[in-house]
């Protein structure tokens, strides 16, 4: 085995500066995702299911990325192929994914869209992180390796700062508001910029950093390449028979943090809209009940006549003094209350609700389709499944989707409701969730990552104190618990900048789960399945993420509203607050190891490694 030469810092920076502009990415992909669905028009309670796809990706990805870069060798590199595959298709993602709800699509096509574009950002975003942890195992000593793993962290951090507070800053030249379904210019040029970020640093790796060609690497890694080593033969499967017991214990404690932090990039949104921006709560139509079968599609029309589209009820005109007039539009005053058919909204809200709100009062004059109608008693808006005849036949419909030429509904996944005999047959199914068109929403969505910005800054200043730390494994149970903390106490704030405390110590536990558990992995590992064990060991970040996502709604239905009425997603953080305590008592069945390509050079202590700690 070739001498394990040190790096200078600048290379070692060099070798995960790339990790900064990716970041990024993951950063505003982790605060705002939840965001971007509920302003298209998400419901909160169906918010997890969508971070299932994220994590799946993972877990198909990052095991053959480690697995193929293991064995490629190229012109380009050993792992730089798959950063640049990665990067390229992030970068084209991130420009694409904020402009769902602008596309014309109807709800559903524009959620169905966002979630085909989170899947490709999430498996670009992995496809080029992979390779940069990669690097710091091939081509850093195991003395450096602290070191390393630290410049990650901070440069990890970093980015993570930016992506985060992009948005916020944003607003200060920016529109933060936008109308119902789009997701405001702040969130959409905040991926744009970085975009280009990611870009400038891809671009920056591949003129600094080369990769060692094979023969040195073997040199550097201990690797006989004269021998038909059975290491290099075997599968996936046996390799993770045959891994460490430190690859599952430390992949306990994996799970109980990764779990609570997905919570945390689901929730968090919603969580401080609702403790400390008081955002106002609306009620969408989930579905009808008719003869006591309840149906949960969100469009229903009778004949081609749309009765509700997408959780809001259609209009069909007016009733003035008791008599039904239908209209295109209405204006009471200088105020134009419908258009083309449509309820006008501002700011978020429905001028008028189409079933029973006021338009005006006796003596008031209201223009209907341009003639002036006098109101003598009352007028109402009338919603047009109050004026569904008997023998009906309704149509519900899963997707609608309007033609731009004809204004006809296509329908897809279509139930046939048997003919009803008045519309009293038909329930309203309602859910009260808070309003993401809010200007307070929206405000909240930007705090957020702040919030998450200061949870990364002090992620880089407690890494300063965990790389002082004696005792490893008391640093990281710690850290956890601290986390569990921050998490809970969230429940208790209602102050947008107290949230800075809960955060910063949420950010204790961010430190010690970026890069510990890699490096207590690497320490455990011989050269030549480097990447196949760190691609396998990724499954330990995506399965609790996965398992999370599936039973997020369902624990949320569990809680009671808030005062509001509005799904107490708050409570959530509190359940990341137990999965981190979990996560703190499991530290303390990890024994650190190291493998025999190290052995060599590193004597193992009998007890415990004690060796630098890194965030």
């Amino acid at each position: 085995m070739n001498e394990q030469r040190d790096l200078s810092f600048w290379k070692l920076w060099n070798l995960s500066f790339g990790f900064f502009g990716v970041q990024i990415a993951y950063a505003l992909q982790s605060s705002q995702v939840s965001r971007i669905f509920s302003t298209i028009g998400a419901d909160p309670h169906d918010l997890s299911y969508f971070w299932i796809l994220p994590p799946l990706m993972g877990l198909i990805v990052q095991p053959l990325v480690g697995s193929a870069s293991d064995r490629t060798w190229t012109r380009l590199g050993r792992r730089h192929p798959y950063l640049l595959v990665g990067a390229v298709v992030a970068i084209i993602v991130m420009c694409l994914l904020p402009n769902s709800g602008s596309l014309g699509l109807a709800v559903s096509s524009a959620i169905m869209f966002g979630l085909v574009m989170l899947m490709l950002l999430d498996t670009s975003i992995n496809m080029a992180m992979q390779p940069f942890k990669m690097l710091v195992g091939d081509m850093v000593n195991e003395h450096q390796k602290g070191l390393a793993y630290s410049i990650q962290s901070f440069l990890c951090n970093a980015g993570s700062v930016v992506g985060y507070v992009a948005p916020f800053v944003l607003a200060a030249f920016l529109s933060n508001t936008a109308p119902a379904g789009e997701v405001p210019p702040t969130v959409t040029w905040a991926f744009y910029l970085g975009a280009i970020i990611l870009a400038l640093c891809v671009v920056y790796t591949f003129a600094k950093v080369r990769e060692m060609p094979p023969q040195e690497y073997a040199a550097f890694h201990g690797i006989d390449t004269a021998a038909k080593g059975s290491e290099k033969r075997e599968g996936m499967f046996r390799l993770l028979v045959k891994a460490p017991k430190v690859f599952w214990t430390v992949g306990l404690v994996q799970f109980f943090c990764w779990a609570a932090f997905l919570y945390m990039w689901t929730y968090s949104t919603d969580a401080v809209a609702l403790q400390a921006f008081d955002a106002p709560s609306m009620k969408v139509v989930t579905g009808v009940t008719v003869d006591g079968h309840k149906y949960d599609d969100k469009y229903l029309f009778d004949g081609e006549t749309p009765l509700i589209l997408n959780g809001r009820l259609a209009y069909a005109g007016i009733d003035v003094d008791g008599q039904f007039i239908p209209a295109e539009s209405v204006v009471v005053g200088n105020d134009t209350i419908v258009a083309d058919g449509k309820i006008i909204e501002e700011n978020g809200f429905e001028k008028v609700s189409p079933r029973g709100t006021a338009l005006a009062a006796a003596g008031q004059t209201v223009m209907v389709d341009g003639s002036a109608v006098l109101v003598n008693a009352d007028a109402h808006a009338v919603a047009a499944i109050d004026r569904v005849t008997p023998g009906s036949t309704l149509t519900l419909a899963h997707i609608a989707l309007t033609d731009p030429v004809t204004g006809k509904y296509t329908l897809e996944q279509t139930v046939e409701i048997p003919a009803i005999s008045s519309p009293d047959d038909v329930t309203l199914n309602y859910n009260t969730i808070l309003n993401p068109a809010s200007k307070e929403y929206q405000s909240a969505g930007d705090w957020n990552g702040i919030l998450l910005a200061i949870q990364g800054i002090a992620a880089v200043l407690w890494a300063i104190v965990l790389a002082g730390a004696k005792r490893r494994k008391f640093a990281y149970s710690l850290s956890l618990l601290i986390g569990a903390v921050g998490f809970i106490s969230v429940f208790f704030i209602h102050n947008q900048y107290v949230l800075w405390v809960s955060y910063a110590l949420m950010g204790c536990a961010w430190a010690a789960m970026l890069a510990m558990p890699f490096t207590i992995l690497t320490n455990a590992l011989s050269g030549g399945n480097i990447g196949t064990y760190l691609g396998l060991f990724n499954c330990t970040i995506t399965v609790p993420q996965i398992v999370a996502a599936l039973c997020g709604g369902l624990i949320l239905h569990c809680f009671p509203t808030a005062a509001n009425g509005a799904p107490l997603t708050v409570g959530m953080l509190v359940v990341s607050g137990v999965l981190l305590l979990l996560g703190s008592a499991a530290v303390w069945i990890i024994k650190e190891t190291f493998g025999s390509s190290q052995a060599s050079n590193i004597p193992a202590p009998a007890v415990e490694v004690e060796e630098e700690l890194q965030a």
